[in-house]
């Protein structure tokens, strides 16, 4: 009988095992049906960090919206990771660097960065969920709820806009670090006065985050896109510089005003119409919800009266939350294959409505200007240009009877492919979506062709001031060393096209004293400058000289590169206005001709360099490869309403789709 009896007990025993297990998988199911549930699992032996944080704002019942906070961080969590390692924190020394950097450029300051601490390996991650103790989320979420609710500005932030624009610890893959109560410590009192204030509205984010931006103590910051690596997000630490690129000096931004209560987000552009370069900027609330933006550390702007608002710059525009983008996610998902990388995990929403002046509501590509070759796959990309490569910036269901896009901004060339085996495949060939006409312009390539002459490599917009700094400039000659007897020799009065600008001297006599003289507020910036006798193929050398020794602050643009030969380096006088360049050439000399180069960025054709021609014909074909023997190529016999790239194989990377429209190259 005792025998029985424990036989009894162990299959007792065994039913009780097997219904907790019942009972376990049960709940584990139920528990990963939703994301909080989701996210515990996947924190693994960090599941009971988070856990505390939970029961921590459970016993108060005022903590109720702590509570719900802390439910958000945590089912966003497993999204999150960052780089760590000793040599990685070494190498954003360069931040450091570069704000006192004197005379140096950036890239010699990165250059020295990788000297000094020697190779970078690739740097080990970690992933949040599986790292975040209790105590650091508990801070992070007090000290949220703190400036929410004792800043004046906190009544008219809603929960949710709250949660997603000012709770979030992080901005992306930065390490983790304790930034909220640093940063309060030493920017809050700058709105000490606001809060006392019984005229400005202080109960508006907008006036706050204005208020808060004419009130830094350093206002100089520093742009470049050089880096010694691709870092990602630095952290609010080294942001604080205030230098580096778009994405650094809106960083900064974010930490600042999260940190003192103002919400805020990045909004950015995966691709522009005119660059290959994204860009990010800070978008600020006003307590109507109207939207303001900041860029490069400037005054926020209504986004409707913005210069990217009016002018364009993308097909399309997003915004970085903290969230996952769920039901985005689950659009794409039913379709039942692998999405584009750009969203595996969208953490961002369009919000190109927003900054849509000139757009098509419904951009609809029409059966006959599609590829007959039908792709396999389930999902069609609207794809824009970086350099040779498309990149997808928005996606719709593929049905070639109706293939159609939502809110597309205007000014863009674009084209439409599948994502399959991990690579695209494109239904279209690109297209033009102008801002004036409803219908887009596709670059088809037909039988007829045409010669063509081409100067640059890539657009020439982004060095306008560089060339505008140039009309007005003066050449002059005299006999005296201090010019007191100079005549001129020749004005400039129209923007410079080309590498190499050749113009006929004004005068007939003979000087030994030559110099450029640029403009008031242009701070003399000019490249090169070659004076040259009658049929003489050499130009003439004497002494440099130029702007007084002492006023010589700037050895990498000095006035001695104007008379170097070499037209990538270039003069750019400390004060606005009051430089000038000059030579000593020992004799008296009679001045046929004079040839000036703009300051530049080195993307015109530059004599010496190989260059190739590329023309796009479903794929990019090439046109024949030509070294250049003066500041311009010519190509002859290439197709016509063509989209084409010029390739430069010496030196350089900045190259841009471009077409050939009334003999110029007009770049898209």
């Amino acid at each position: 009988m005792k025998y029985l009896g424990y036989i009894q007990f162990i299959v007792f025993v065994l039913l009780i095992w097997l219904g907790w297990q019942m009972i376990d998988r049960i709940t584990f199911r139920e528990e990963m049906k939703t994301p909080l549930g989701a996210a515990l699992q996947s924190a693994k032996n960090n599941r009971k960090e988070l856990e505390k944080v939970l029961r921590h704002y459970q016993k108060n019942p005022t903590d109720n919206l702590k509570y719900k906070a802390a439910c958000f961080l945590i089912e966003n969590m497993p999204f999150y990771t960052y780089s760590y390692g000793e040599q990685l924190e070494n190498y954003k020394s360069y931040y450091a660097w570069l704000k006192v950097r004197k005379s140096k450029t950036a890239q010699q300051i990165s250059d020295s960065v990788k000297k000094v601490f020697g190779p970078m390996k690739e740097p080990k991650k970690k992933c949040d969920i599986m790292e975040i103790d209790s105590a650091y989320l508990c801070h992070n979420i007090d000290w949220a709820f703190k400036v929410w609710q004792e800043q004046p500005w906190g009544k008219n932030i809603p929960f949710e806009t709250f949660c997603e624009y000012l709770l979030s610890y992080r901005i992306g893959d930065e390490p983790l670090a304790y930034w909220r109560e640093t940063y309060y410590e030493k920017y809050n009192s700058l709105l000490d006065s606001l809060r006392m204030s019984s005229t400005l509205d202080k109960e508006d984010p907008l006036v706050a985050a204005r208020y808060l931006m004419a009130r830094l103590p350093d206002k100089k910051t520093f742009y470049t896109s050089i880096a010694p690596f691709s870092f990602g997000h630095i952290g609010p630490e080294f942001v604080q510089y205030q230098v580096g690129s778009c994405k650094e000096l809106t960083d900064f931004q974010i930490y600042l005003f999260r940190a003192l209560g103002i919400p805020c987000a990045i909004d950015y552009l995966p691709a522009r119409n005119d660059t290959n370069a994204g860009h990010f900027w800070v978008i600020v609330w006003d307590k109507n919800g109207e939207g303001y933006m900041s860029d490069f550390m400037t005054y926020l702007t209504r986004v409707r009266k913005c210069a990217l608002y009016r002018q364009g710059g993308a097909a399309k525009m997003y915004r970085y939350t903290f969230s996952v983008n769920r039901e985005l996610h689950e659009q794409m998902a039913q379709y039942g294959e692998e999405v584009h990388p750009f969203w595996h995990i969208p953490k961002f929403k369009d919000v190109t409505f927003d900054y849509a002046y000139s757009y098509q509501k419904n951009l609809t590509i029409p059966l006959e200007k599609q590829y007959k070759d039908k792709r396999d796959g389930k999902i069609a990309y609207l794809c824009a240009s970086n350099r040779d490569r498309w990149n997808p910036i928005d996606w719709t269901e593929y049905d070639a009877g109706h293939l159609a896009f939502r809110y597309v901004r205007k000014g863009a060339v674009l084209r439409v492919a599948t994502y399959e085996n991990g690579s695209l495949h494109f239904l279209t060939d690109p297209f033009y979506l102008d801002k004036e006409t409803n219908s887009p312009h596709y670059y088809s390539v037909g039988k007829k062709t045409q010669d063509m002459v081409l100067y640059a490599k890539f657009n020439l917009k982004e060095e306008s001031s560089f060339r505008n700094r140039m009309i007005g400039g003066v050449f002059t000659g005299s006999s005296r060393s201090d010019f007191l007897d100079e005549d001129t020799l020749f004005i400039i009065q129209s923007k410079p096209a080309r590498l190499n600008t050749a113009v006929k001297c004004w005068s007939d006599k003979e000087y030994r004293y030559l110099r450029y003289i640029g403009r008031p507020k242009a701070h003399c910036n000019v490249s090169e400058v070659a004076f040259y006798e009658k049929n003489d193929t050499v130009a003439l050398t004497g002494k440099i000289i130029g702007t007084p020794e002492h006023e010589k602050k700037n050895e990498d643009h000095d006035y001695t590169n104007v008379f170097d030969g070499k037209t990538w380096t270039s003069f750019d006088y400390s004060k606005p206005t009051g430089g000038w360049a000059g030579l000593d050439l020992g004799r008296e000399v009679k001045v046929d001709r004079i040839v000036y180069t703009p300051r530049n960025r080195d993307n015109y054709v530059r004599p010496g360099d190989v260059y190739e021609l590329f023309y796009c014909d479903r794929d990019w074909q090439s046109a024949g490869t030509i070294k250049a023997t003066a500041d311009s190529l010519v190509f002859r016999n290439i197709p016509e309403n063509a989209l084409l790239l010029l390739r430069n194989h010496t030196r350089g990377k900045d190259e841009r789709i471009f077409v050939y429209e009334n003999g110029e190259q007009q770049w898209r």
